[in-house]
């Protein structure tokens, strides 16, 4: 897959090149004395987010889809052969990620037991106990090898009805075993398959997904894996259109991850080699074609572009045998395009806003801090090379006039600390609106309720009340972040009012987010309570494993919630703080610098020579702060390229 495969390697280099300007910023800040704890904690932040970041495709649809198939000709089709397991029926009977993990020593395949489904403990919680998982060692070298080992990811076992009740398992979705009473299921729950393939290498990794009924048993894949992917790619079968079973896939587990921008949901007409038809002529072909692809955008309520007609088998039978009018002929190079052009470009919109706008905001700060260290050293050289004659009435009147502006800043100082303080009182009470005290209790509340609840009328005022308190807490959490937004605008805007020239904006503590997120998994939360028609006792397992994987996102995302509202208080007025310091040192540092020089016997024209050297070495500083600006403002690959037109808010300013 070169296409992906150089578009992706332009990402992780221009990844690369931000962690160097963000590491030679580090050193810059360091040698002019402009770095401090809270700058050094936002950079380390910036930088572990492009170390640890990666490109999640998933691939989801019911069994016999092609999934896996397409995965096969996306990505291992240099190896002449199918290396994941893929032929007619269900093949992927577990959640399998494929990705590169650099501190192994060799290739694997960790298989997580089925029978694990019996705790209380998420697929997450499992990757932490490598003991629990099997072991099956990967050769990339032998490709025949490679195959034999990925068949365990297809295995099966038979069990009786009531023990795969147990497991989670809905009985009118498993086939019959050969033994009476007995059915079959997968013998595993989970596959991690860590491989060496340059994409992988690269970042990139891809979730293969069975069908609806382990979506819907797995509460996991639902709940976290899927809405963390970057691309959801959902399968269907051109010979077949948009089935009932497709449409409960897409209506339970997929359509509501768009969160209002559909950048990251696709569909795939597989198959469409069905409907070639030599005698009818390629025209008919490409009409119904685009026929089933209009009906099924509209099926599915997204754009007809976002709809692919393509051919897996074909595509991955003409990578092997080099045949390129087959290729162009299965259309798989506009599944290719689409995730260079659109997917890659997502997900580097995403880091320009979470990482460079605030580099970019730091660094101009230091640099018109810089430039004002400049233009104080500039005015002490004009003052001296005019008055030559009387130098040292010169150096006196700008000591003087340096000790009287260092005395007022001093006054403004305290009095934007006095606002810190008040400010990080303020982040106490958004702190304590989430305090991890109150979610303890509303899940303390929770158990209690379901563990006593026997009916499903029970079991739904018991989630509804927990959603509804943690709702509550947000709310409140809302009304304080309000009191400290005005805070914090009310003191950048006093600053900005004082130093017309240095405006600078406030930052504002977000919630809507995490009010987002909410509501995506009470969402989740109110489809699976509506679905619980009676509450037979052989469903507890899976309610059980449902409410422990929800309970750890809410868990996960109030922690989260909860350092950004410290981090926030604490950090809200760093720019003004960095500023005042650095005003502060500047104005010392001269007052320093001009007493040198009323001491110094030399003459006048010597004096000025030392504050000239001292501005040659500032301007120099600026010009390698200029330097990384221009490096940090150069727009990520994609759109360098300028070939997406229609990615939003994707400009940098």
């Amino acid at each position: 897959m070169e296409r992906l495969d150089r578009q992706v390697d332009a990402y992780v280099t221009w990844k690369r090149d931000l962690v160097r300007e963000i590491t030679r910023y580090r050193s810059w800040l360091a040698h002019n004395r402009l770095n401090s704890e809270g700058v050094d904690a936002r950079l380390d932040r910036a930088l572990k987010l492009l170390r640890t970041d990666h490109i999640t495709l998933a691939f989801v649809g019911e069994f016999s889809r092609g999934k896996t198939e397409l995965i096969n000709s996306l990505f291992f089709s240099g190896y002449g052969q199918r290396i994941l397991p893929s032929r007619a029926g269900r093949t992927t009977m577990c959640p399998t990620e494929l990705f590169f993990d650099p501190r192994a020593e060799r290739s694997y395949i960790r298989l997580l037991p089925i029978e694990s489904r019996l705790e209380d403990t998420s697929i997450a919680q499992l990757k932490r106990s490598p003991r629990l998982w099997t072991n099956v060692a990967l050769d990339p070298e032998n490709p025949d090898a490679m195959v034999e080992a990925f068949t365990q990811v297809a295995s099966s076992k038979s069990m009786p009805i009531e023990q795969a009740i147990q497991l989670g398992f809905h009985p009118d979705a498993l086939e019959q075993s050969e033994t009476l009473g007995e059915v079959i299921v997968p013998a595993w729950r989970h596959a991690m398959v860590n491989f060496d393939h340059p994409l992988l290498r690269q970042g990139l990794r891809i979730l293969d997904t069975p069908g609806l009924n382990a979506l819907g048993s797995e509460p996991e894949l639902t709940l976290s894996m899927l809405p963390n992917a970057q691309a959801v790619i959902f399968l269907l079968s051109a010979d077949a259109g948009v089935t009932a079973s497709d449409m409960d896939i897409w209506q339970q587990h997929i359509r509501h991850l768009d969160d209002g921008d559909r950048q990251r949901l696709f569909a795939v007409l597989n198959k469409i080699d069905v409907l070639w038809d030599d005698v009818s002529g390629d025209a008919f072909v490409n009409d119904a074609i685009q026929r089933m692809q209009t009906a099924t955008a509209q099926q599915l309520g997204i754009a007809v572009e976002d709809v692919l007609p393509l051919s897996a088998k074909q595509a991955l039978l003409a990578r092997i045998r080099g045949d390129q009018p087959l290729l162009e002929r299965s259309r798989l190079e506009t599944l290719e395009q689409l995730l260079c052009e659109r997917i890659l470009a997502q997900k580097e919109r995403l880091l320009e806003q979470k990482v460079v706008r605030q580099v970019l905001a730091l660094l101009q700060n230091s640099q018109q801090i810089l430039t004002q260290r400049l233009a104080k050293v500039r005015e002490q050289c004009e003052a001296l090379d005019n008055q030559r004659q009387d130098s040292g009435q010169v150096l006196m009147e700008l000591t003087a006039r340096t000790r009287h502006d260092h005395n007022q800043h001093h006054k403004r100082l305290l009095q934007l600390k006095t606002n810190q303080r008040l400010l990080q009182r303020q982040g106490e009470l958004l702190r304590d609106t989430v305090r991890s005290e109150r979610l303890d209790e509303h899940l303390a509340r929770l158990r209690r309720s379901l563990t006593g609840s026997l009916t499903t009328l029970g079991i739904n005022l018991s989630i509804l009340h927990f959603f509804r308190a943690v709702e509550q807490d947000l709310t409140a959490l809302e009304h304080e972040a309000v009191l400290a937004n005005k805070m914090v605008s009310a003191i950048y805007r006093r600053h900005n009012d004082e130093n017309p020239l240095q405006g600078v904006d406030a930052p504002l503590f977000r919630l809507a987010p995490y009010q987002r997120e909410l509501k995506r998994l009470q969402n989740k939360a109110d489809q699976f309570r509506l679905q619980l028609k009676t509450m037979l006792t052989e469903q507890r397992a899976l309610t059980r494993r449902f409410f422990a994987t929800l309970v750890q996102e809410v868990i996960g995302m109030h922690q989260r919630l909860r350092q950004e509202a410290e981090q926030w208080a604490n950090e809200a007025l760093m720019p003004l703080m960095q500023h005042s310091l650095e005003h502060k040192q500047q104005l010392e540092a001269h007052m320093l610098r001009l007493k040198q020089l009323a001491q110094d016997s030399q003459q006048s024209s010597q004096r000025g020579r030392l504050l000239a050297r001292y501005s040659l070495e500032l301007e120099q500083q600026l010009a390698q702060a200029g330097e990384m600006l221009r490096l940090l403002r150069r727009p990520a690959p994609i759109r360098r390229q300028g070939k997406v037109v229609s990615l939003t808010g994707a400009s940098l300013v």
